[in-house]
């Protein structure tokens, strides 16, 4: 080595850097995401550099106490298999040190890897793309229940929805979640009733795919099938372009319904953990924010 492998806090200059490595590895980073990871958590993302130039980055964020998660962990192809991916993996792992429960979304060529670690399978996670143009007519339409209104960005009660979000999600996330859904790029969408309780929200945002621009759909969190479908018709009803979202596999209905829209799967990761393992369903989760945080 010429120059001296150091490990810094992520700082904004990085972030077009990182969205352009998380890009060419298939990430399709929202935009504005990585910003959020760093306003979740200040000290829980990293930038690699050898002297002064970057050549790797890592999340290790710390929602709560109980449960923390590692993603966006990338090192530059042509400094791989000289142990600073490695160096990196320690520095979100010491980080979360004492956390109860650590979440990852493993590749299928690292699954092993991270067993080595300590991290148990839980299920798979499925990305799925639909090509807008695509989407049936007769599922354009944007009509729900009579006793549901679909309400837009500042419009939305923000309570509502934290609460809604807590009881659904493995951990309250209120912070994370308040900057996701202001966040200028993206588009929020629920679906509240007469006394304004939520009953489904969603958010689409810009994402950078790796060979086109596209959008990306998520969180999406429903009380049914029926729900959450209808809250993509909506988000998607002044579209264009390739759209993707990545369900939980402890959902057994997300993959029903978006099939029914016309989604077909595109990839898997799993789901794994450290530590206590999560016992909240997720089966009114169709869609996960992200899952570089989960």
């Amino acid at each position: 080595m010429n120059s001296e492998f150091t490990i810094r806090p992520v700082e904004p200059v990085d972030i077009p850097l990182i969205n352009n490595w998380a890009r060419s590895e298939g990430f399709a980073p929202g935009t504005g995401d990585v910003g959020i990871y760093r306003q979740t958590d200040r000290q829980g993302v990293w930038t690699g550099c050898l002297g002064e130039e970057p050549i790797g980055c890592i999340a290790g964020i710390r929602y709560n106490h109980a449960y923390g998660f590692i993603g966006l962990y990338i090192v530059r192809p042509d400094q791989r298999g000289r142990g600073y991916g490695v160096k990196l993996w320690k520095v979100a792992l010491d980080h979360l040190h004492d956390v109860s429960c650590i979440g990852l979304e493993a590749a299928e060529n690292r699954i092993d890897d991270y067993s080595n670690w300590g991290f148990q399978p839980a299920s798979t996670t499925t990305r799925w793309q639909l090509g807008v143009d695509s989407l049936p007519h007769q599922l354009r339409s944007t009509e729900g229940p009579e006793e549901l209104r679909l309400i837009h960005g500042d419009d939305i009660p923000e309570p509502k929805i934290q609460s809604y979000d807590a009881d659904r999600e493995l951990n309250p996330r209120p912070h994370f979640l308040s900057d996701w859904l202001k966040h200028p790029a993206g588009t929020v969408t629920a679906l509240l009733d007469s006394r304004d309780d939520c009953h489904g929200f969603a958010r689409i945002r810009p994402c950078l795919l790796s060979n086109e621009a596209g959008w990306r759909i998520g969180p999406l969190l429903a009380d049914s099938p029926e729900l959450a479908q209808l809250l993509i018709r909506d988000l998607l009803s002044a579209r264009q372009g390739l759209v993707i979202i990545d369900s939980p596999g402890g959902n057994a209905l997300a993959a029903p319904m978006l099939r029914k829209l016309g989604f077909t799967a595109s990839g898997r990761t799993l789901r794994m953990y450290r530590g206590v393992m999560p016992s909240r369903k997720l089966d009114e989760v169709y869609g996960l924010a992200c899952l570089e945080l989960g």
